[in-house]
């Protein structure tokens, strides 16, 4: 506080020595013109000194108002630092009370604890004398048990002896019964085996049989298919065979190899008379496609055949 009046002095102090300064260079700086405006005209220099007169009553108003103005800077400056000093003052005396109810705080947990302490003392002294009777009385529970246990296990070892002897003769019957079972079910077992192989066998043989004849059959129908296909060949070949009287009497083996649509796709002479052969190589060639069967197993005897050529003459 005596630091803050003590500022406050001077800068009240230090404005006062402006106005001082202000107010006496108006009054020296005013008096020079008024001088020598009175040396050239008398009415214009009293006009002249009515002016500087009031221009020093003006900057001695404004020289008032301004101390006024720092006067109240310095009085709200005081108060608001008078108010702060009171601010701290109270926060300082919230803390020291926040401090006392803290301390009893503290006080009062530290006597709970204590309490708690002899509680949880006392408890434990009730609870050990309580575990020393339990003990004791568990000790003679334990002994009561072992007794009765004892005669319950004499009396089941009794009973034990007489079941184990009736379940040796009931086991001994019921293996004896078991065996008969196995052995009737084995031979059980074997004849139906037996009967079921001799069914299979006779159903193998039966299908075998059944298979010959169809692929007899079928090799049949193949033979005979495969003939008229070689016969057709044949006179296909024949109708673009270009013969000769030499070839009377002769004839030329062919081989020729066929696509799935009757494609000639190669053909070669395997032997034979000379004019023939080449007769033959060129009516096949001719022919370009020759008459082939649709069904595989048949083509299968037909995509590579060998054919004998003879003119017909």
């Amino acid at each position: 506080m005596g630091a803050l009046q003590s500022g406050i002095i001077k800068s009240v102090l230090l404005h006062f020595a402006l106005a001082g300064m202000l107010f006496a260079s108006a009054n020296f700086h005013t008096p020079e013109p008024t001088v020598m405006e009175v040396t050239l005209n008398p009415e214009l220099s009293e006009l002249r000194e009515e002016k500087v007169v009031s221009a020093i009553s003006v900057d001695q108003s404004a020289v008032e108002k301004k101390i006024a103005e720092l006067k109240k800077q310095e009085q709200n400056k005081k108060r608001a630092e008078e108010k702060r000093i009171r601010d701290l003052e109270r926060r300082a005396s919230q803390a020291r009370k926040d401090r006392e109810a803290e301390a009893r705080r503290i006080k009062k947990l530290e006597q709970q604890r204590k309490a708690k302490v002899a509680e949880k003392k006392k408890a434990e002294a009730q609870a050990k004398k309580a575990r020393e009777i339990e003990k004791k009385q568990r000790a003679q529970a334990d002994k009561a048990r072992a007794e009765k246990l004892a005669a319950e296990k004499a009396a089941k070892a009794a009973s034990t002896k007489r079941k184990a002897e009736e379940d040796a003769l009931k086991k001994a019957e019921d293996a004896r019964k078991l065996r008969e079972a196995q052995e009737k079910r084995k031979a059980e077992a074997a004849e139906n085996a037996r009967q079921k192989a001799l069914q299979e066998q006779l159903m193998q043989e039966q299908l075998a049989q059944e298979q010959a004849a169809r692929n007899k059959l079928r090799k049949q129908q193949v033979l005979s298919e495969v003939d008229k296909y070689r016969a057709l060949i044949i006179q296909r070949i024949q109708a673009n065979l270009l013969i000769d009287e030499k070839m009377k009497g002769k004839q030329c083996r062919v081989n020729i190899r066929l696509g799935f649509n009757g494609l000639v796709t190669d053909t070669r002479s395997l032997g034979g008379d000379k004019l023939v052969c080449e007769a033959a190589l060129r009516a096949v060639r001719m022919a370009d496609t020759l008459p082939v069967s649709k069904e595989k197993d048949v083509f299968e005897q037909l995509k590579n055949i060998n054919l004998t050529i003879k003119p017909n003459l």
